[in-house]
This record gives structure tokens, C-alpha cells and sequence, in this order.
């Protein structure tokens, strides 16, 4: 080890294929938080170009090779990422000096060196040449890893690129890192067959060294989807003796209340042919918060392009969606007399924008119709395109919302069109642009309470101001199964938790769902405080 660790624990996350431009947005948060991280993954095919690049080490086009292009703001020349290599994103403090930045691309470089010699292969550093080189002193060194690293603040983005076993060809379309009389190698042609888990806790293990000694690790689903097991007769939950076959536990029953108040929102709902989330996504609270004649609009239709294993919304082929639909949701808003609406929206991946244009459309005809009220959108990701998401940011809601709902190890099976990475970095991209930001976990899929308490310091570190927590309920036999019943005192300590990390406000309940309690939410965010 050298230096001091700064306080907390490293936070090491093996997040599995991650898009360039998502993975540089929540690099981006994470530089900003005071945390300290290692973000390790693959990208789809990508060549980058640092500051230093020279456009004539490009040689094709790289969409013609399957490839996208980036300019980013690391250092060095021209690089490829692909699949089969692992890249490697350290985002830590750096100590002061004038030897700062050397140090650290030296402690970067002496961790992939050390990694590489646990699993039997020696390398080290070539005078003259940046990176790590398999048979530096030899008379035919080969390239292994790039490292490319900036350092703004006292902070480090960027890292390393260590080939495991990616296409080699795509080498062939660049000058790699601008270095023409040497050649570019990998594990898998040096004859070492290990598989990406194996150097993922290889580079783990050594960084922990380095920069640890405490570290707290997630990973994405190695395998299949780590689908939660279907209950069996008597089956236990694992947090006390409550059977998870039997009927829901005590407080997670409701009391269907259909007062004047409740038949009065549902009125306006049907006379403007208007879609609610609490209806379609069949929303437990739907009694109490009609009630309250609070509800939460569903825009774009009430067919959703996804398939996700724990939502009830239909999800038959779409319909065009409906200009004249923004207009009507503030026709209800007006009615309703909301001083705080909630606009939701099934995913629209058929459409160009994602739906992003309706969003900002709503927002508009709200602030026009009810220009008192405060407007909170929960959007899906729209693919991470940051001109759709733009669109919605551009409309200035009061809050954004974005759900991560699970942990990342049960991404793939719980919504296996999205994406951990993506999702924070659309709740980055939204609070770099000045958004008060919220997001949402589903608990009782089978995750771990560590499980739970990284992805709420990976929201925290993203930005994230308001934070709900709450019990999955199963909508259908055909859904994913309960894994667990959490008890009411201990997503408190949850919620608890996580005011600590420094949320603005926390929901946590058994019952509590994205937009539960969303005027109380927002009176006790920054918009709150504002106002």
C-alpha cells in the first residue's frame, strides 16, 4: 500500500457491458462525490481519443467496423474497448504534489502489473511507453494494458484497458495509443485461458491492497439472470418465521376504502380518458392516495416495450401516442386542484425519443394550467440517449425520477432491458444539469441488506436527493416470486441508513411506492428548501 486511505470503504463494482457514454456520465458523478470507487466492466465496440490524440492514428471509420467514436477528456491517443477486455475506472483522491499524477498512473499501472502476476503472467513497464507490457526487457514487448488517466482537483478519472481476450482485429483500424513499432497483445494470446471473473478478482484483490484496506463489492449477474427461486410448500423467510406462501403478513394488507373522495378521482380519471400507474402497476396505496386526491398520471399510452418480471403494466404492441394527452393531464390537475403532479410513463423504446417528448410536453401544459403546483416526472431510460433525455431535463420538472428498483446483481433477471449502470447515469446526467433527483428500490426479490445498502451509496454518490425503499408484491402467479418479506422496523433502519448517507428525505415502508408520499417528499428536498 502507499499513502493513507481516505475514510469509507472502496467501493469495487463489477457492472458487466456498460456503454461508453454511460459509464463517463456516472464516472463523471462519482468524481464529483467524495467517495472512493473502482468501476470495472467491458464496453460495447468504442475507440476513444484522448486530449492528445492524432487524427491520422484512426485509420477507418469506426462505424463501418461496428464501432463507435468518442472524444473524451483522459489523456493520451487514440484506444479501442470492446468485449473480452476489462476495463478499469478508479475514482479516488489524489494526494498533492508535483509528482501527483505520475504517482497515481504508477499506482494504476502497479495494480494491473500484480493482478497479471497472480494469474501467471509477468509484466511490467517499457521506458518511453505508457501502459503495461508483457516482456518489457525482452526483445519483442507486447502491449497488455492502456492506462489513461486525468486528474482535475485533486480527483482521478479514467484508468486502465487490460486485454483479456477481445478481438484483436480492431486493433488493426487505429495506431494504438499512437505506439506504431510495437504490437498489442492479450491474455488469451499469451496462452493464458482464464475467464473474466477470474481477472475481475485478480484486479479486485490487488486494488483492495492499494487502496483498501476496507472494501465493499457488488457485482452484476455473472451467468444467466440470477432469477429468485420459486417458494416451495412452507418455505421460510429467511428474516423470521413468517411463510412465504401463506397470505402477506399483517402490514401489508389494505383496507379497500371507496369514500366520496376516492369515486371523485377516479370520476375525473375516466371522463378525461386519463391513465393512472396506481391502477395499471395495481399500486396498494391506491385507496389512501385517491382519498388524498393525489394520484399519478401515466402518459404514452398504458402498453409498455418492456417486459419487466415484477410489473403489471400491459405490454401488447403499442399505440401511437396522443397529442392531445398533455392537455388533458392538466385539465385533471386543475380539477383535482394539485398543488404537487406526478407524470409517469410506460417504457416507449418503438419510439425515436423514448417518449421524452411527451414528457416535456405535460410539463409545459402543467406549468401553463396550474403554474403553482410543483411537477415531478418518472421517466424510463430512454435507451440513455442524452439528446431524448435532454428533451426532459430541458422542460425543468421540480424533480426527476428515475427507478433503480433493484440491485445490481438482479438487474438482468428482474428487468433484463435495463441497466444498472444506465440508470445512474441517468440520474447523473439529470442532477449535472441542475435537477433535483429521486430514485426507487423494490425489496423482497432476494437481495442481500448489503445488497441494498451499496446500491443506496451508488445512488447517493450519483447525486440522488430523495430515495424510496419498499416491498415487492407479486401482481400475478406469472411474476417473479416473493423471496422475502422485510419487516416495517427494518427498512426503517434502512431509511435510517440512508439519511445518513445524506438524503434529503427517505420513504421506506412496506408499502411505499415511487410517488407514496411524493408531496412530503419534495417539501423536505432542495426544491422544498427553496421555496
Amino acid at each position: 500500500m502507499t499513502g493513507r486511505p481516505a475514510p469509507g470503504p472502496l467501493r469495487v463494482r463489477w457492472l458487466g457491458r456498460v456503454r461508453y457514454r454511460d459509464a463517463h456520465a456516472l464516472q463523471e458523478a462519482l468524481f464529483r462525490s467524495d467517495g472512493r470507487h473502482l468501476l470495472l466492466l467491458e464496453h460495447p465496440h468504442v475507440y476513444t481519443c484522448g486530449v492528445r490524440t492524432d487524427p491520422a492514428h484512426l485509420l477507418v471509420e469506426p462505424a463501418t467496423v461496428g464501432a463507435e467514436l468518442v472524444h473524451t477528456d483522459r489523456g493520451g491517443d487514440v484506444t479501442y474497448h470492446g468485449p473480452g477486455q476489462l476495463v478499469g475506472y478508479p475514482i479516488l483522491d489524489v494526494a498533492p504534489g508535483p509528482d501527483s499524477v505520475p504517482r497515481h498512473v504508477h499506482g494504476v499501472e502497479q495494480v494491473v502489473i500484480d493482478a497479471l502476476a497472480d494469474l501467471g503472467v509477468g509484466a511490467g513497464r517499457l521506458d518511453g511507453y505508457p501502459g503495461v507490457w508483457v516482456d518489457p526487457d525482452g526483445p519483442r514487448p507486447r502491449k497488455i494494458a492502456a492506462i489513461g488517466i486525468r486528474v482535475s482537483r485533486g480527483r482521478s478519472m479514467h484508468g486502465f484497458a487490460l486485454n483479456v481476450d477481445p478481438e484483436m482485429r480492431m486493433f488493426g483500424h487505429i495506431v494504438p495509443c499512437g505506439i506504431s513499432d510495437r504490437p498489442v497483445t492479450s491474455l488469451a494470446a499469451e496462452g493464458v485461458a482464464v475467464s473474466m471473473r477470474e481477472v475481475v478478482d485478480a484486479v479486485a484483490a490487488r486494488a483492495a491492497d492499494r487502496w483498501g484496506p476496507e472494501i465493499e463489492r457488488a457485482d452484476a449477474a455473472w451467468d444467466a439472470p440470477d432469477v429468485p427461486a420459486r417458494p416451495t410448500p412452507g418455505r421460510v423467510d429467511p428474516a423470521g418465521a413468517v411463510h412465504i406462501t401463506d397470505r402477506k403478513p399483517p402490514w401489508l394488507r389494505v383496507k379497500a376504502e371507496m369514500g366520496p373522495d376516492f369515486r371523485r378521482v377516479r370520476g375525473v380519471m375516466r371522463s378525461l380518458d386519463l391513465v393512472t400507474v396506481c391502477e395499471e402497476a395495481g399500486c396498494p396505496n391506491i385507496f389512501e392516495c385517491w382519498a388524498d386526491g393525489t394520484a399519478t398520471f401515466m402518459i404514452n399510452g398504458e402498453r409498455c416495450t418492456r417486459a419487466c418480471g415484477f410489473c403489471l403494466v400491459d405490454t401488447r404492441r403499442p399505440l401511437a401516442p396522443d397529442p392531445a394527452e398533455p392537455a388533458r393531464v392538466a385539465d385533471a390537475a386543475v380539477r383535482m386542484g394539485l398543488d404537487h403532479v406526478v407524470v409517469t410513463a410506460v417504457a416507449r423504446d418503438d419510439l425515436g425519443d423514448g417518449g421524452a417528448a411527451a414528457f416535456a410536453a405535460t410539463v409545459g401544459e402543467l406549468r401553463r394550467a396550474r403554474p403553482g403546483a410543483t411537477v415531478e416526472v418518472l421517466i424510463p431510460d430512454c435507451k440513455g440517449d442524452p439528446a431524448s433525455l435532454e428533451v426532459v431535463f430541458g422542460a425543468r420538472p421540480d424533480v426527476l425520477n428515475h427507478n433503480l428498483e433493484t440491485v445490481l446483481r438482479l438487474q438482468r433477471a428482474v428487468r433484463p432491458s435495463a441497466s444498472y449502470a444506465r440508470s445512474l447515469a441517468v440520474l447523473a446526467r439529470a442532477k449535472a444539469f441542475g435537477l433535483v433527483t429521486k430514485s426507487g428500490i423494490i425489496l423482497g426479490l432476494g437481495e442481500t441488506e448489503g445488497e441494498v445498502v451499496a446500491a443506496m451509496a451508488d445512488l447517493r454518490a450519483a447525486g440522488v436527493d430523495i430515495l424510496t425503499l419498499g416491498q415487492y408484491l407479486r401482481p400475478t402467479a406469472g411474476h417473479l416470486p416473493v423471496a422475502r418479506w422485510w419487516r416495517p422496523e427494518e427498512l426503517a433502519r434502512l431509511g435510517e441508513g440512508g439519511r445518513e448517507m445524506g438524503f434529503a428525505h427517505v420513504e421506506a415502508s412496506p408499502l411505499t411506492r415511487s410517488s407514496y408520499h411524493a408531496r412530503r417528499a419534495v417539501a423536505a428536498s432542495p426544491v422544498g428548501a427553496a421555496g
